[in-house]
């Protein structure tokens, strides 16, 4: 009594994890934002491991790097090539993010 159980994160539909990674591929803060209220958890994956973070930093996205952290985004996720978002900000030479 007085205690409740944690309840499990739910885990994104494959179109939700799209959905969430296209907006914040397209630099559409308000569509990750709404995605995430909804419930998606920030760090869904594709097929290929890449997370919204990844598409993020490398489109050199600031604002929604900078949204996705602050919200416990893994900075340290890998993709299927191990690579992280921080790889491919550089990669692509946004060296901001």
């Amino acid at each position: 009594m007085g205690v409740e159980s944690a309840q499990p994160t739910p885990a994104a539909t494959a179109e939700q994890a799209q959905d969430l990674i296209d907006a914040a591929r397209y630099d559409e803060l308000e569509d990750v934002v709404a995605l995430f209220s909804a419930g998606v958890p920030l760090d869904s994956a594709d097929s290929q491991g890449r997370t919204a973070l990844h598409m993020a930093s490398a489109n050199g996205h600031l604002a929604v790097v900078e949204y996705l952290i602050q919200n416990g985004a893994n900075v340290n996720s890998t993709n299927l090539e191990k690579n992280t978002p921080l790889h491919w900000a550089c990669l692509n030479g946004h060296t901001e993010v």
